[in-house]
């Protein structure tokens, strides 16, 4: 079920109002209903798969209990592994399971001894990433210790479960979520009124911003050969702003949702176009995943091959692996692979030599109303090197990305197609709105501004969804993730 249908536009208000009627005061009967509407929700796209969501949170839940029993050291290390073993090779079946039949096919190629492995029809689950992370984590942490496990079997597959951030994360951790359905829950009106706006904050991103860019960024790389490098330029620029303008929306209206069952979910974006490096960025785009991979994976490599003295080339080895999982988390393909370590390359540098770092900082640039010319030229730069790297991320093979930007360096007189800048506007305007609103939680938190002001604006807002809405529509493109 898509965020940006009718079929959801009537599931979440009859859901929300049966939740609400049977009261936080009754909490394990308002936990079932919402575990039962979770699975509705997963169901909605192919039911069958209901079985593997459930198959993959009771491993855990299990392993989890059987973690806190009294045992060896070498018990409790099979136990985790076992853990990870399931839960991977899931993951690795559905997922990945053509991509490495059909990469050992092309190595055989190569070598001149052709084979035919055969590539099964496999469907991959939707948000099956984004789960076999948080069921991994709940496993994981309760192993180091950091939290306790729960025997609420209803509260723990709500947890894994949860609708809004089912399909397309933020991915949660167990210690911040989970306890969240352990507590009851009052109605908030305020919280509810803010999650709205967040949710209509979101669907501007999603279906003004990105599915208008969409449209002229599948125009120009289906037919890249017969455009101008400008345009070539464009479209990188475009899908940036697409990829985006789509997940950080799919993220808003998670979290807006969430508020309107008094449930906090993550902050999984903070504002990543006016970072001054990509290191920064990556620190500010899909910050659920980039911690997960920072503490499961980055922290124990760098870790262990810091204790060796392998010191700062320790550490970019550390963050290559990071970024190289990172790439094939988003796809089965080597084009994520390859951007992966496009981003990775782009990073080692600010490590081997540290005065090219620069410390994070919790608002943009500060609380100035603009930036220094310097601060500026870093935020552009960082931009336009990220829209390049999506290049990879973007097109359907590695000979498609390199003819591509191939192109983008050949100065030809093709003539320029003005209707290709249509959106390019009206996603400007999210992101200056976005910078004048950079210390909120959302861009529609704007309680400084007199009520009609802000009715006038929410309605204009409104006008252009409904405007822009097909029933149908464009995907959330984490979905295939």
């Amino acid at each position: 079920m898509l965020f940006n249908s009718f079929d959801f536009a009537v599931f979440l208000p009859l859901v929300f109002s049966i939740y609400w009627i049977i009261g936080g005061a009754r909490l394990k009967l308002q936990n079932a209903f919402l575990l039962f509407a979770s699975y509705v929700f997963y169901g909605w796209w192919d039911w069958r798969f209901l079985a593997l969501i459930m198959s993959s949170s009771l491993i855990d839940y299990f392993v989890g209990l059987a973690l806190t029993k009294d045992q060896s050291t070498k018990i409790r290390k099979l136990l985790l592994a076992a853990s990870l073993t399931l839960n991977l090779s899931i993951l690795g079946f559905f997922k990945y399971c053509n991509f490495f039949l059909e990469s050992f096919e092309n190595a055989f190629s190569l070598l001149g001894s052709p084979i035919d492995l055969g590539l099964l029809n496999i469907v991959l689950p939707i948000g099956i990433s984004f789960y076999t992370l948080q069921t991994m984590s709940y496993s994981i942490d309760i192993y180091r210790k950091r939290i306790e496990p729960t025997r609420n079997l209803v509260a723990y597959l709500g947890y894994v479960s949860f609708f809004p951030q089912l399909v397309a994360g933020p991915i949660e951790r167990a210690k911040y979520l989970l306890p969240q359905f352990l507590q009851p829950r009052k109605f908030d009106l305020q919280q509810a009124s803010d999650g709205l706006r967040q949710i209509l904050w979101g669907m501007f991103k999603k279906v003004v911003v990105a599915d208008a860019c969409a449209v002229h960024v599948n125009e120009i790389f289906q037919n890249y050969d017969t455009y101008p490098a400008p345009i070539l330029a464009l479209g990188l620029v475009l899908f940036s702003l697409q990829v985006y303008g789509d997940f950080s929306g799919y993220s808003d209206i998670a979290i807006g949702t969430a508020k309107l069952f008094r449930i906090r979910l993550s902050q999984n974006f903070n504002m990543p176009f006016f970072s001054r490096s990509i290191a920064e960025l990556w620190k500010r785009w899909h910050i659920s995943l980039t911690t997960w991979l920072v503490d499961y994976v980055y922290y124990p490599l760098a870790f262990k091959w810091n204790r060796k003295g392998m010191g700062r080339f320790g550490t970019s080895l550390a963050v290559m692996v990071v970024f190289l999982l990172s790439g094939l988390w988003h796809g089965a393909n080597w084009t994520f692979v390859f951007w992966g370590l496009l981003n990775a390359v782009y990073i080692i540098p600010s490590i081997l030599i540290p005065r090219l770092n620069q410390r994070n900082v919790s608002i943009v640039l500060g609380e100035k109303l603009h930036p220094a010319l310097v601060e500026l030229s870093q935020v552009l730069i960082t931009f336009f090197l990220f829209a390049f790297s999506m290049v990879l991320y973007r097109a359907e093979s590695i000979n498609h990305s390199f003819l591509y930007t191939m192109r983008i360096f050949e100065f030809d007189l093709l003539p320029l197609k003005i209707s290709m800048y249509e959106s390019l506007p009206i996603a400007v305007i999210m992101l200056v709105w976005e910078w004048f609103t950079r210390t909120k939680q959302h861009g529609l938190q704007i309680e400084n501004l007199g009520r009609p002001l802000r009715w006038i604006i929410y309605l204009i807002i409104g006008w252009l969804i409904l405007f822009n809405f097909r029933e149908g529509g464009n995907e959330f493109i984490y979905f295939h993730f």
